[in-house]
């Protein structure tokens, strides 16, 4: 057993002792309420469910070869997990935590993102430069729409009109809209985003931005209006999508987190150990600060207040007052942390540590500040977590 796992190990028997008491100091819920985590074991071909309520794992689930994306459904009770060498989705039924249908796509595929009212999921293929639309309900592939090179991440603007690929290959932006027609259709391609990677698009679906991991710049594009409505009436060239800015950020920025009020990003910078924070009205970069050693990923608190940074080379946490605009605080995690999820519905962040094949959950709220509850185990090189929450009936 390598040392970092059996630090881990210790870590968790040592926890373990102390967390029935330390579990009472969380609000409680009610009897029907469930709320899983499902975590992509990348080095395993395996999901882990950990139970978010009573802080364990619940099960883990043999999926396809080499899982890498993740997400729920916000309408039916079920998860869906890519798994990149197999082409193929694995549907999660959340109720039973069972594997209950897989779904054949394409070559390497990398990412999903899954519609408003849980109907429609859109797959990046990232071996065969297409994008697959998925029939959630019917659990059939619809059809497939071709994109640039290497299609990497997509993403579903809230109003369900548009949808956002980056293509890692081409270094370029593709834009479709989406609706009830079962193809989408192509509207704009922006190129010269060298290694495009990251997505996020603003909660009012106005603007995305898009992170150029291979420079120091993110995209700033306006995305079309939709006709009728108030913009295209004030100014009809908000009917078109058109590129807003460049933004010169940090070295190989990676993620982008936007706060759910809209009114910032936060721009994880890899290469050069600081996050950027850039204003989305006026789509300027405010300054960039030090915050750890390669910072993979950022979150938002839903109060708007904090930003959470994992340091994949640090064994850390790192937690910034965007209030106060500095950081305020670090918490020790396993070896390289990488994907980072908040809880719904406990005040809890999970870290996804990705050398260890462990789950650092983090108490994010608390007298004493924030600290390391315990370390649940999962798979080989964890990459991606989403959370689900319900109620039986």
């Amino acid at each position: 057993m390598v040392p970092a796992r059996t630090a881990a190990l210790a870590a968790l028997l040592s926890l373990l002792g102390t967390a029935g008491c330390r579990h009472m100091r969380f609000p409680q819920v009610s009897s029907d309420y469930r709320e899983y985590a499902y975590v992509t074991n990348g080095g395993a071909g395996t999901v882990t469910v950990l139970d978010l309520v009573n802080f364990r794992p619940d099960h883990t689930l043999r999926v396809g070869d080499n899982p890498t994306g993740v997400a729920v459904n916000p309408v039916r009770n079920e998860a869906y997990v890519v798994n990149t060498r197999s082409g193929t989705v694995s549907v999660i039924d959340a109720g039973t935590n069972a594997v209950v249908s897989t779904i054949p796509v394409h070559k390497t595929p990398y990412s999903i993102a899954v519609d408003s009212k849980g109907e429609r999921a859109y797959v990046a293929n990232s071996g065969a430069n297409t994008v697959s639309v998925l029939d959630l309900p019917g659990r059939r592939e619809l059809t497939t729409v071709g994109t640039g090179e290497q299609p990497g991440m997509a993403r579903i603007s809230s109003d369900g009109r548009s949808l956002v690929i980056s293509n890692r290959g081409s270094g370029s932006i593709s834009l479709y809209s989406i609706g009830q027609a079962p193809a989408p259709h192509f509207r704009a391609t922006f190129d010269g985003c060298p290694q495009a990677t990251d997505v996020a698009i603003l909660p009012d679906s106005s603007k995305a931005f898009v992170a150029c991991s291979g420079s120091d710049e993110v995209l700033a594009i306006a995305l079309a209006a939709e006709p009728g409505s108030w913009p295209a009436k004030q100014d009809p060239s908000t009917l078109q999508d058109h590129l807003l800015a460049r933004l010169h950020v940090g070295k190989t920025p990676v993620h982008l987190a936007v706060k759910p009020d809209g009114g910032e990003l936060f721009v994880s910078n890899f290469g050069s150990n600081s996050i950027s924070e850039i204003s989305t009205f006026t789509n300027e970069v405010g300054s960039t600060y030090p915050i750890g050693s390669q910072p993979a990923e950022g979150v938002v608190s839903a109060d708007n207040a904090s930003l959470w940074v994992s340091n994949f080379g640090a064994e850390s946490v790192s937690l910034y007052s965007i209030e106060e605009g500095r950081m305020s605080n670090a918490v020790h995690t396993g070896p390289q942390p990488d994907a980072m999820a908040l809880s719904p519905g406990r005040p809890v962040l999970l870290v996804a540590d990705s050398k260890s094949g462990d789950v650092a959950v983090i108490r994010t709220r608390d007298t004493n500040g924030p600290e390391l509850l315990t370390m649940l185990p999962a798979g080989a090189q964890p990459n991606a977590i989403a959370i689900k929450a319900f109620h039986v009936h």
